[in-house]
């Protein structure tokens, strides 16, 4: 499995003009019209740039939002935060720690019971790898994030 994850012209020539906007250029995709908001499939959440697991849908949950909301990372050293005073307010930017593509941000108003966090990310900073293809996809150690709720039956409970 590869544990290098950065950025390439090659990964970037493979962009969308809306993926390279929101990655590289800090861009924000529109709400409730942007492809991960309202999934529920389990599976990984990759830095569309490296391919650096970043989110499991395990962690996902409905915000309300318009975009995906995780209330943690797969590991804290996957991503970065730094602050983000655009748009005249402070805001706490979240950045893949391999390629630096801009995701989304981090607020504190995510479910206390999961650690008060929202990670609100662009759905095209995002790319989605299912929980039946993480091993040929090269993603197989993920698979134990989901040993609880791989035989359980597939509703939104086990996805919020």
């Amino acid at each position: 499995m590869t544990t290098e994850y950065r950025k390439t012209p090659e990964a970037l020539s493979r962009l969308t003009p809306t993926q390279f906007h929101v990655t590289q250029e800090s861009g924000t995709e529109p709400a409730f019209r942007n492809r991960y908001w309202d999934a529920h499939e389990p599976g990984i959440y990759v830095d569309v740039v490296s391919g650096q697991p970043l989110f499991s849908s395990t962690d996902k949950y409905d915000s309300g939002t318009g975009w995906p909301s995780f209330t943690r990372p797969i590991d804290a050293g996957a991503v970065v935060e730094k602050t983000d005073r655009m748009l005249w307010m402070t805001r706490t930017e979240v950045r893949s720690s391999g390629a630096d593509s801009h995701l989304g941000h981090v607020f504190d108003d995510g479910p206390r019971e999961a650690g008060g966090l929202r990670y609100c990310m662009n759905s095209a900073s995002l790319r989605f790898v299912p929980l039946a293809e993480l091993d040929e996809q090269g993603y197989g150690p993920y698979r134990t994030l989901f040993a609880d709720s791989a035989s359980a039956p597939d509703t939104e409970e086990n996805h919020s």
